[in-house]
C-alpha cells in the first residue's frame, strides 16, 4: 500500500482529503498539530501528532511510513490576521514548508501536491483568474503561499522535486456522507457563519464592507465544494506519479456570487433568515475574484459533482446538525 503524508490532515480539507485518498486506495497519514484540527476527524489512515516547525517530528513520520507523496495543506490562512500579523505568517507559512520540503527530499520522496490559494493573485476585478493570470498578492497570506511555490519551484529545478500547484479560494460545503465537516476554532468561513447565525450559535453575521465596486457592494467569491476540490488533489497525485510533472491548476466553478447572494441562498436552503449587521472592510480583502477551472477538467479530467452552491450550503448545514457537533 501506498502512503500519503497529508499534512493538516485533522483539518477541514485535509479530512476531506485523507478520505479521498483511501477510497483511492491509498493511506493517507494525517499530520498535524491539533491547533486547529480535530483528532476525532482522522478515520482513514494513521494519525501523527508532530508538528511542521519541528524537523524531527517530521523526519521521524517519513522514516516510519515511507510515503510516496505529499500532500500540503497545513498553513496559517486568515486573510485580516496576515494583514495584522504578517511576521507569523511569513514565518510560520515558509518555516513550516521548507522543513518539510526538506524532509520530504532527505526521505527520497519527490512527490509535492500544494495546497495554494487564488489569493496570490491579489485583487484584478472583471478578470476571470486562470494558471497565466499574474500573481499579485494584495495580503500577507497570499503572499507567503505565492513565495511557497516559488521556494517549490527552486527545489524542482535543484533537486528533482515534482509538484502540482492547485489555487482556489472559496471552499465550502460537507462530505455528503456525514463522516467529516467544517469546524473551526474560531470559525472565520462565510458559509459556516452564516449557518451559526440561522441556528442562533452567534447573534448575527457580520458583513464586512458594503461599498466594494461589485453590484451590490459586498464582496465577490467562488465556491467549491470541498468533495470536488479533494477529487482534483487525488488526480493531481496520480498525475506525478504517472510521471507528468510539475503543473499548477486553478479550482473554481466560474460564477461569482456576492455575499448578499450568499446570504440569500442560506437563507433559501434553510428557509430561515440570516441575522446580519454591517461591518467595515477587512483590510486584504480583495473586492471579486473568480477562478476557472478549464485546464484541470481538460488536463486532469476533473468533473466537479457538486458545483451548485445550494449543494454547498445544503451539505454544510446537515453537517452542523449531527449530533455532538460543537455549539
Amino acid at each position: 500500500m501506498q502512503h500519503v503524508l497529508v499534512t493538516g490532515g485533522a483539518g477541514y480539507i485535509g479530512a476531506h482529503a485523507c478520505k479521498a485518498l483511501a477510497r483511492a486506495g491509498f493511506v493517507p497519514v494525517a499530520f498535524d498539530n491539533l491547533s486547529t484540527g480535530w483528532e476525532d476527524a482522522v478515520k482513514f489512515g494513521p494519525f501523527v501528532k508532530g508538528d511542521l516547525m519541528k524537523r524531527a517530528d517530521l523526519d521521524a513520520a517519513f522514516a516510519r511510513y515511507r510515503p510516496v507523496a505529499v500532500m500540503h495543506f497545513a498553513a496559517l490562512s486568515l486573510v485580516g490576521e496576515s494583514m495584522a500579523d504578517p511576521g507569523r505568517y511569513w514565518r510560520v507559512n515558509l518555516g513550516s514548508a521548507l522543513n518539510l520540503i526538506e524532509a520530504a527530499i532527505a526521505a527520497g520522496c519527490l512527490n509535492f501536491v500544494f495546497s495554494s490559494t487564488c489569493a496570490t493573485y491579489g485583487d484584478q476585478d472583471g478578470v476571470m483568474l486562470d494558471e497565466t493570470t499574474a500573481q499579485r498578492p494584495i495580503n500577507s497570506y497570499g503572499a507567503s503561499k505565492r513565495a511557497i511555490e516559488d521556494m517549490l519551484n527552486n527545489f524542482s529545478a535543484s533537486h528533482g522535486l515534482n509538484r502540482v500547484i492547485f489555487r482556489y479560494f472559496n471552499v465550502a460545503g460537507a462530505d455528503p456522507e456525514g463522516e467529516v465537516g467544517e469546524q473551526h476554532r474560531p470559525e472565520t468561513h462565510l458559509i459556516p457563519l452564516m449557518l451559526d447565525a440561522i441556528e442562533g450559535r452567534r447573534p448575527a453575521l457580520t458583513l464586512y464592507g458594503t461599498d466594494y465596486s461589485t453590484p451590490d457592494g459586498t464582496c465577490v467569491r467562488d465556491y467549491v465544494h470541498v468533495t470536488d476540490l479533494v477529487a482534483a488533489h487525488v488526480l493531481g497525485l496520480n498525475w506525478l506519479l504517472d510521471g507528468k510533472g510539475n503543473s499548477e491548476f486553478n479550482l473554481g466553478s466560474g460564477k461569482g456570487f456576492s455575499v448578499r447572494e450568499v446570504i440569500a441562498a442560506s437563507s433559501a436552503v434553510t428557509n430561515r433568515p440570516v441575522p446580519v449587521v454591517e461591518g467595515p472592510r477587512r483590510a486584504g480583502d480583495a473586492a471579486a475574484l473568480v477562478s476557472g477551472s478549464r485546464r484541470a477538467v481538460e488536463v486532469l479530467g476533473w468533473k466537479p459533482h457538486h458545483p451548485d452552491l445550494a449543494d454547498m450550503i445544503r451539505h454544510a448545514h446537515a453537517w452542523g446538525q449531527k449530533p455532538g457537533f460543537a455549539k
